[in-house]
Formats: structure tokens, sequence, C-alpha cells
């Protein structure tokens, strides 16, 4: 089972540095937040670079970026630090550093576009936070995996993505304030770019 974490702490941030990393930038720019209005205030997120289609600020195209950092509310930065901290080492460790996140951020990017464009085509205003975009890029990955490497996951891990993504995607579906769009379109980018990813160099069996 590639999802179950056997590391204790020192050897997790050495193993898997770079999601160590985005994990930090999540805590600390929540924490930012937090002594600057609050994560759930809107002029403060929009401030700290939330991603918008409003005013001046819809032209502002670092926030795509951005915005992958923040989060509204603990209970939003609490699942999406957990997906990470389960769920993504074995990406890192199978592209390793570079790959990783490009994937990671590429995948963000791509969500928040679709996003974007979805909203606009709707006419309606929006601002979105949050690393759920980037997550399901890495899902999309596994995804990926899934289909077309079987030999490098085993039984329960597929079932255990297939479960997760079915759970998802229906609560994205039914629950208010989820941005369904960015897990889509982070979700399908994940998947085509670690197929353009693993063809550049051949990928490390996973561990």
């Amino acid at each position: 089972m590639i999802f179950i974490r056997y590391e204790n702490g020192k050897g997790y941030v050495r193993a898997y540095p770079i999601t160590t990393l985005i994990l930090l930038a999540n805590i600390i720019m929540f924490i930012v937040l937090m002594f600057n209005g609050g994560s759930m205030n809107d002029e403060t997120l929009i401030r700290f670079g939330a991603l918008t289609n409003v005013g001046p600020y819809a032209s502002e195209w670092w926030r795509y970026v951005s915005s992958l950092f923040l989060h509204h509310g603990f209970d939003h930065l609490l699942f999406n630090c957990f997906a990470l901290l389960v769920f993504a080492p074995p990406l890192e460790r199978l592209l390793g550093s570079f790959k990783y996140v490009l994937l990671y951020l590429l995948s963000g990017l791509l969500g928040n576009i679709v996003s974007i464009a979805q909203f606009n085509h709707l006419g309606e205003p929006t601002y979105t936070v949050g690393a759920s975009g980037a997550i399901y890029g890495v899902y999309g990955a596994f995804l990926y995996i899934a289909f077309f490497q079987r030999g490098m996951m085993d039984e329960a891990s597929r079932k255990t993505l297939y479960t997760l993504l079915i759970i998802g995607i229906v609560y994205s579906f039914v629950a208010s304030n989820i941005n369904l769009m960015a897990h889509l379109g982070g979700l399908i980018g994940g998947f085509f770019i670690y197929g353009l990813l693993i063809r550049i160099k051949k990928p490390k069996k996973i561990r």
C-alpha cells in the first residue's frame, strides 16, 4: 500500500523535501493571514493573493499561483495538508523533486485557469484559494499510473485512489463553496502532465 506512511518526522523531511516545503508554505501563509485579519476575511485573502475575476485584481496573473498557498479557514487547511502529507510523497519519490513540483504547480495553475474561465463564462464574480487543484493534479498522476502503469501500483492503492476520487467529486458537486472546476481542471491536468513528464525520462519504481 503506497499511501501508508512509515517515516518518522526527520525521515519524512529527508525523503520528501518538496512536499515538506509545500506544507510549510501553506501553514506559514495561514499564520500570516491569521495575524492580518483572518483566513476567512475576504479582503485579507485578496490582499495576500487570492485569485479573483473582479476589478483590477483580475489582471494580476501571479494570483494563479499565490492562491494555491492560501486557505479559507482551518478546516480547509487541515484537509488539504492531510492529503498532501499522506498521498503526495509517493509521487515525489517517483518523479523526483523538479518534475514533481512542476506537476504540482502546473496542475494547480490549470485548475485555476479552468475555474476562472467558467465563472467568466457565467458572468459571476468570484475569488478562490486553496491547494485542492494542485492536489487533484497529484491524484490525476496516480490515476494515469492506475490505468496505464498498473504494475507500479498495488490493488489496495488503486482501490483507495478510486474511492478518494469518487468521494471527492461527489462532495464537490453537493457541498457549497467547493470549486468543482478547479478540482476537475487539476485532475485532468495532472493526468496529462504526468503522461508527458514520464516520456522525458523513465520514472523510478514506487517504493
